[in-house]
């Protein structure tokens, strides 16, 4: 049986490895859960006291997840190096949180991004949105997420260890529910800086292993396989005009403004949100979402896109991987399964260190994801819609308990799902069309609750439409009507259209709600001049003179960062293929984007003290 001959070559050591993690896990989430128990401020966002560089981490190794390196094989094996532009395009969404809506984030001392519909809205509409996106977000939506990283935790146990599917969900799943119930959002970050520099030397140890198996023999001959030179550049084929169109334009020109996705929300949202939130102050928060963008987008990713480009030569496709694994079950047979399969040939100790990463991975993502969407049913649905008067200590039960529930929920659909990338195209869509808003709203008077019900019930309808009934086929693909990278944009477009047509339709807000917002975020820009006028003629002055309109600047700042944050990540995808004049050149574009960059921080600081 496989499962015993994986299970004898795990060593003493390597089972050592991985207990301790498992331990080290649950000894802090036990240590901290007295001071985490004391209010839900503390359990969802540990007194809005944490330092930038904690919070950093903890982005990283949230986003950090089992699912990620799985997603990120599919992708490079199927569309190649280039494919990854469908996630790399978020960093101008990353960035544009880090330098524009990090501090407002910060001013709203909201206790989480969805108490945010009642600060900037008012009346019936805005409690209905607020407890709406809190069951749609915090459980339908994060129970979807979590599936998808359970689901590589399944299939990582099934290749590696020969578990079936519920022994892995039950092994995987109780320690990690347990800390996260006990230790509450300071449990989490304390545990994702320990598990974050676990899962990089795993990650880079794979990496740097496999490279040197003798069937891949070394970078230079996977660099030169036939396999694999094909998939090596990072811009797709510009004579491809439907790869240009699906893997670079799209993601550039509309799906990184117009698309909600966990971590990567236009505007800031969810987990990040949540840790700009909870951090000192506003430069607190702009310096861990920044730190964050850069380890995401330009370092990390490149341990893994190795591995992937290995498993081109060793398992070059999926039916050498079902040869190999005659375990695995067709409907968890993938090109995502390539990642585990690659690392069952590592050797005793470093197999021990890679399945603790992994391990770290997991625990680290659905730890986050299990307390952002408690913080969801406890201060958006229970407080506000079942027991206003609820006291801190019951809040914190119900945080606990909607914790395990959601975990149970997220495990139960893992195992029906098959892959990772389907499950991000579903969201990905979902979410299509209502980016814009999300952006808008801090800055446009004139949005109201009903832009958003809107944008949230098109975007889903038109989606549900297009991809599980006959008008998919009949309007897109080959023998549709339209082409089939035109899908995407077809539902931003009537999306947007639509949520526009109702924001005009609808009354606006009451002054009353827009200078409350206002008074306490300060976001300013021309799409508050009409508020701000008709505020001075009632004698009311809402604007701040001692804080300057940070905008412009955190606009500049945002591109030098995007040149600055491809030109690492291009150099150091140069510097791994040998192209050593590219890599010096990238190089140096970068250390000069870095110099401007810090030149614009200091003018968009001053704008903060």
């Amino acid at each position: 049986m496989l499962t015993n001959i994986l299970m004898i070559d795990l060593s003493t050591f390597d089972l050592t490895i991985i207990i301790f993690f498992f331990t080290l896990t649950l000894f802090i989430g036990i240590y901290v859960s007295k001071q985490s128990g004391k209010s839900a401020s503390e359990y969802f966002l540990s007194g809005r006291n944490m330092p930038w560089w904690l919070l950093g981490v903890s982005m990283v190794a949230t986003t950090f997840s089992t699912d990620t390196p799985n997603l990120v094989t599919d992708i490079v094996r199927t569309n190649g190096v280039s494919g990854n532009w469908v996630w790399w395009a978020f960093l101008i969404t990353g960035l544009l949180t880090v330098f524009v809506y990090a501090k407002l984030w910060r001013k709203s001392k909201v206790n989480t991004d969805i108490e945010f519909y009642e600060l900037r809205y008012g009346g019936a509409p805005a409690r209905f949105l607020r407890g709406f996106r809190a069951v749609y977000l915090g459980i339908i939506f994060n129970i979807l997420a979590m599936s998808a990283v359970t689901l590589a935790a399944i299939k990582i146990g099934s290749v590696m260890l020969g578990l079936q599917p519920w022994e892995t969900v039950i092994y995987a799943g109780l320690i990690t529910v347990v800390f996260s119930a006990l230790g509450g959002f300071k449990g989490v970050v304390y545990t994702d800086f320990i598990l974050f520099f676990t899962a990089m030397a795993g990650a880079i140890g794979a990496a740097y292993y496999l490279v040197g198996l003798p069937e891949v023999g070394g970078l230079g001959a996977l660099l030169q396989n036939e396999a694999v030179a094909s998939k090596l550049s990072l811009l797709p084929d510009f004579n491809d005009k439907e790869a240009m169109i699906t893997l670079l334009i799209i993601p550039l020109a509309v799906q990184w403004w117009s698309s909600w996705y966990p971590g990567a929300e236009p505007g800031g949202g969810g987990y990040i949100a949540q840790r700009m939130l909870a951090a000192k102050n506003e430069n607190h928060a702009i310096g861990a979402t920044f730190f964050f963008n850069i380890m995401h987008y330009a370092l990390r990713p490149w341990p893994w896109i190795i591995v992937a480009l290995a498993s081109l030569v060793v398992f070059p496709d999926l039916a050498s991987i079902q040869e190999t694994f005659p375990n695995v079950t067709d409907d968890k047979l993938g090109h995502d399964l390539a990642y585990s399969a690659m690392l069952t040939k590592l050797p005793n100790g470093l197999l021990g260190l890679v399945l603790a990463s992994l391990v770290a991975a997991y625990m680290s993502t659905i730890s986050t994801h299990l307390n952002w969407g408690s913080s969801y049913v406890v201060n958006d649905f229970y407080r506000q819609q079942v027991n206003p008067e609820a006291s801190e200590k019951e809040l914190v039960l119900v945080g606990r308990v909607s914790t395990v529930v959601l975990m149970v929920l997220s495990a139960l659909l893992a195992l029906v799902l098959t892959n990772a990338l389907q499950l991000f195209d579903i969201i990905l869509m979902f979410g299509a069309g209502t980016g814009l808003i999300f952006i808008l709203r801090w800055f446009w008077w004139r949005i109201n609750a009903w832009s958003e019900i809107t944008a949230m019930f098109v975007s889903g309808i038109i989606s549900v439409l297009i991809h599980f009934t006959d008008l998919g086929p009949y309007f897109f693909g080959d023998e549709g009507l339209l082409p089939m990278w035109s899908r995407f944009p077809m539902i931003v477009l009537i999306t947007t259209i639509i949520w526009l047509m109702v924001t005009f339709l609808t009354r606006p807000e009451t002054d009353k709600v827009l200078q409350r917002f206002y008074k306490k975020t300060q976001p300013g820009g021309p799409g508050w001049t009409d508020l701000i006028n008709r505020s001075r003629a009632d004698k009311i002055e809402l604007v701040d003179s001692d804080e300057g309109w940070s905008v412009p600047s955190g606009i500049l700042a945002l591109i030098v960062g995007c040149i600055l944050i491809y030109s690492l990540m291009f150099a150091t995808g140069n510097w791994i293929y040998g192209q050593y004049s590219d890599a010096t050149l990238l190089s140096v574009l970068a250390l000069i984007s870095a110099f401007i960059l810090v030149r614009l921080w200091k003018k968009i600081k001053a704008t903060i003290l």
